[in-house]
């Protein structure tokens, strides 16, 4: 009877383990695409498909999608002033990315990838040039010279790799588009100097992962 025991109990662990060990091996679906976008030096771009793959579901699935992207930003500003007079100069560039499923926004919706704002003023004196002894009384003053501007420019250009997790819930049974849109927007302003700014998206990658989410999930924003 004791061995009857024994053997029974051994059993049951086993078969505890055993279902544990097949719990755990249990994975998600996934996909995943890559790709070199080459959106190169562009001051404006509407919202555009620059990553796309589809996966299939069952129902009521949910979908984590990270999308992995290397963003440059250029910018430049440059002012120019002499007699004491303030000049100023502004740049900016963005790079915002969204994810479409089957057309529908996934949460948390529009998210800023990169952007810079970059200001530069100066108040200069400016520099004095062609002097010459106009009169010939061998003295040389401000009325013999000519004033032109002093300039500053500064440039700034970065490439950095960044990534952003996006959502998407209930979703029904069937083969799903998913699409990476990105849009570049410019803004630059100058006075007596110049200002310049864009931006670029180079390689890129979409992961896809199905899921479901705990019961009753609230994932709204």
């Amino acid at each position: 009877m004791r061995n009857n025991l024994l053997l029974n109990v051994l059993l049951a662990l086993g078969f505890l383990g055993f279902a544990s060990t097949s719990a755990l091996a249990q994975s998600a679906k996934a996909t995943a695409k890559v790709g070199n976008v080459n959106v190169l030096n562009q001051v404006t771009l509407e919202w555009t498909t620059i990553l796309s793959n589809t996966i299939k579901t069952a129902n009521q699935k949910d979908l984590f999608i990270d999308v992995s992207l290397e963003t440059g930003l250029y910018t430049q500003t440059e002012v120019k002033s002499r007699g004491g007079n303030k000049d100023t100069s502004s740049a900016e560039a963005t790079i915002k990315v969204q994810v479409l499923v089957d057309g529908v926004p996934a949460y948390p919706g529009e998210v800023v990838f990169n952007r810079r704002s970059q200001t530069l003023s100066a108040t200069l004196g400016g520099i004095l040039s062609n002097c010459t002894d106009s009169n010939l009384d061998g003295d040389i003053d401000l009325s013999d010279c000519t004033l032109i501007d002093e300039e500053i420019e500064l440039i700034l250009d970065t490439m950095t790799a960044n990534s952003f997790n996006f959502i998407i819930d209930d979703l029904r049974s069937g083969e799903h588009l998913v699409e990476v849109q990105a849009m570049i927007s410019s803004n630059s302003a100058s006075g007596s100097g110049s200002a310049s700014a864009n931006a670029t998206i180079g390689n890129g990658s979409v992961t896809v992962e199905e899921v479901r989410l705990i019961k009753d999930e609230d994932i709204q924003l």
